[in-house]
């Protein structure tokens, strides 16, 4: 439901039979189970796919701990995993490595179903984890979808994808690097000693030839050095003796100030990346401007403008900030909400951030679409640890393939030609309805709009993905009861229409609107429907 229906005492009501769930931890109670009793509980959820040199990689919670078990006389159990692999492209999959023994049920071109089946005594102590490739040297492609016959948006829906494999012969950028690190009060302890080894690590990853600076803030800022160093084994052991030795977490937070700072340093940059690397837990007030102060900035600056990535740690700060920031700066956005995954995921987004074979890329042949919506906005670099997928929605007949082109390490451009097909079998609208949902929530937050806001309630609840603007609710529905459900026919009808006149006629037929709206409701068998006439 969208969060603003919440506001209606009548729909939480007794006889309405359901209650209002909030945040990332969800329970709730299962009265008077008798002895001997069989429940099952269904869970959906999505998750990323995790993507490193050439290898997809899958990781569920499947550890249970040991209080679970009953004590006393150990009773058989039977441990049961279904997965069905669909790759989305027409390609062998070639399976590498699982956690539990397998047993393949069904292959095909670009699918798989497998299945693991077992009676253990103890539940499983171990999460599941699977792996596999796509036998293709290059993958890449658009991926098709009609909208739906209720869907709120009529145009049709298009997912672009493009994988960097393991091409050796792509080198990655030189990169200019400066890290802009939050070191006030709220970060003082476990916050910023693992952002700090998070930030060494990341030094240890760049090359000789690479250059990069550091810049710790509160409301004042602190310089590592007055010139960009290169990342020689010297000015690294210099750098680790600065952030242990010359700084502590203590103040409020400017971001703003170090930002100003570390673009006029970049400013000059040509023929590498410059990349600012930001760290921080905190919010602040002027956010809006700070990320308006951006757009206008990073515009027309060389031939390669300067890149920003945005780490946030725990909960306080602004995801929504952080990640229009990345946005805005042709950048990554990824956090930790506790402080031992800090350094992990901060060297994950580092890795990816500095490892760009691919820039300035455009899709040239989306801007002639008519009422074209891509997303991201500002189309991210390819990098070697990370896919890149763009995604969204145009009016008319999309084209048979369209010409992705960039620039390469070397300067030289880079083009290929993405061929269209229809996604078959295959939600590719769920697939990125999380991606989208961040994206067009950062927007809302940014531009402050309604409109915005409501589309994302409704791509919410199409889609069953939460969102900042929708409320989960959980309803009981007994077994005797059958919930009545209403469908306008006259709007399916409509839409079934305009697709057969368009087939036959094209774009240019002028279908008239129907008169009359008549609803259908299900009903029980044996019940008498009246129809209006």
């Amino acid at each position: 439901m969208q969060a603003e229906d919440a506001n209606d005492s009548e729909k939480l009501s007794k006889g309405w039979n359901g209650r209002i769930i909030k945040g990332s931890l969800y329970s709730f109670v299962i009265p008077e189970v008798g002895g001997g009793s069989t429940f099952s509980i269904k869970v959906t959820w999505s998750q990323k796919l995790l993507y490193h040199e050439g290898q997809f990689s899958l990781n569920v919670p499947f550890s249970f701990p040991a209080f679970v078990n009953p004590i006393g006389k150990k009773i058989s159990k039977r441990e049961k995993i279904l997965l069905n692999v669909n790759s989305g492209v027409g390609k062998e999959i070639l399976f590498r490595c699982t956690s539990h023994a397998l047993k393949e049920l069904r292959r095909e071109a670009g699918k798989m179903g497998l299945l693991y089946d077992a009676q253990v005594l103890t539940w499983s102590g171990v999460d599941f984890n699977f792996s596999y490739s796509v036998y293709s040297k290059d993958l890449f492609g658009v991926l098709l979808q009609s909208p739906f016959l209720r869907d709120f948006d009529d145009r049709q829906m298009f997912c672009c994808y493009l994988f960097p494999g393991n091409n050796q012969s792509m080198k990655a950028f030189r990169k200019e690097v400066i890290f802009l690190i939050d070191i006030s009060g709220s970060m003082k302890g476990d916050p910023f000693e693992s952002a700090k080894n998070g930030l060494l690590s990341s030094l240890q990853k760049l090359n000789p030839e690479d250059s990069f600076n550091i810049v710790a803030f509160n409301l004042e800022t602190y310089l590592f050095s007055s010139l960009m160093e290169h990342a020689t084994e010297e000015a690294i052991l210099k750098a680790t003796l600065w952030l242990s030795d010359k700084l502590t977490a203590d103040g409020g937070t400017n971001i703003l100030a170090p930002l100003k700072q570390a673009i006029k340093m970049l400013a000059e940059t040509t023929d590498s990346i410059p990349l600012i690397f930001l760290i921080t837990d905190g919010a602040v007030e002027d956010e809006r401007d700070i990320c308006n102060f951006v757009k206008g900035s990073l515009t027309c600056r060389g031939s390669i403008s300067i890149r920003i990535c945005t780490f946030g740690i725990g909960t306080y700060c602004n995801h929504y900030f952080l990640r229009m920031l990345a946005q805005l700066g042709r950048g990554r956005f990824d956090t930790a909400y506790d402080a031992d995954s800090v350094d992990f995921r901060m060297q994950r987004l580092f890795t990816t951030a500095s490892s760009i074979i691919v820039a300035n890329i455009t899709v040239d042949d989306l801007e002639c679409q008519d009422s074209l919506e891509l997303l991201p906005f500002c189309i991210p670099d390819l990098s070697c640890g990370c896919p890149l997928i763009v995604s969204g929605r145009c009016s008319g007949n999309f084209p048979e393939s369209v010409k992705l082109s960039g620039v390469l390490a070397d300067m030289r451009k880079f083009t290929i030609d993405i061929k269209a097909s229809e996604a078959k079998d295959l939600p590719s609208d769920r697939v990125v309805a999380r991606r989208q949902i961040d994206l067009l929530t950062a927007s809302a937050w940014l531009s402050g709009s309604k409109e915005l806001e409501q589309k994302v309630a409704k791509m919410s609840i199409q889609a069953g993905v939460p969102s900042e603007y929708t409320l989960m609710v959980l309803h009981r529905t007994l077994s005797e009861e059958k919930a009545s459900e209403t469908i306008l026919i006259q709007d399916v009808c409509a839409r079934l229409t305009r697709k057969i006149y368009k087939y036959y006629f094209g774009d240019c037929l002028q279908i008239p609107k129907p008169a009359c709206l008549i609803p259908f409701t299900s009903m029980k068998p044996g019940a008498q429907q009246n129809h209006p006439p």
